[in-house]
Order: C-alpha cells, then structure tokens, then sequence
C-alpha cells in the first residue's frame, strides 16, 4: 500500500513540473542574444518592445498584465494557448506563420538545435 502512495505521489510530482527542452542551456544563452533587443530574461528583467521572459515554459501565453500584446496574441491566449515545449518550438521556428498577425518582427530560427538550446536556456528562468 505505501509504494502505491509513494509511486502515486511521484507521478502527481512529475506531472506537474514541467517538462524541459533536451537542449543544451549554455548553448541556448548564446542563442537568445538574437532575442536580446526586445526581450529580458533574470532578475530585474523588464519589458521592452518584447514581454520579459521569466518564465515562459509552461506559462499561459498573453497572460504578462504590465505588457501590450498583439490582438493576434491576445487571441491565440484567449484560446488558451500555452507555452510549452511544443508550441515555443513552433512559434520559434516561424512567429508569423504560428501566429499570424504577432508584432513580433523575428523571422525565426532555422536550426532545430538552436530552438532546443533555447529553450532549454529560458526554462532555467523562473
């Protein structure tokens, strides 16, 4: 009975963290100095033409109330959109294509290793 309790317990915990990129995250810092110029990450981050970044995996999009989205993100939030693995390894690769109508100018990154690192990088931020 007390295993039962204890794999329970285990799996309760594991669903709830969430899950992190295979990336590499030393890789990812370099990565996400293309992000640098409208995005903050770490303490004492803050807004600027991009949302801070804290953290973002596993984050409701749209839901930063001190930054002004797009109305196309503003949408896909209201449609429950969240961050996680999936949908950042998406958006990243191609904003515009994920969410049509983003203000976010970023074309996207090409390499698979390169969107893994990064996020891997952004979800050590919390």
């Amino acid at each position: 009975m007390m295993k039962s309790v204890l794999t329970a317990g285990a799996l309760i915990v594991s669903l709830a963290m969430p899950v992190l990129a295979n990336g590499d995250a030393e890789k990812g810092e370099k990565v996400f100095k293309k992000c640098k110029a409208c995005h903050q990450v770490g303490e004492g981050a803050k807004n600027r033409v991009g949302p801070i970044l804290n953290g973002i995996v596993g984050k409701a999009a749209g839901s930063d109330e001190e930054f002004k989205y797009s109305d196309a993100l503003a949408e896909k939030a209201a449609e429950g959109l969240v961050w996680d693995e999936a949908s950042l390894t998406e958006f990243l690769a191609k904003p515009k294509n994920f969410i049509k109508g983003t203000k976010m100018s970023f074309a996207g990154l090409r390499k698979d290793d390169d969107i893994e690192n990064l996020i891997a990088y952004l979800a050590t931020f919390e």
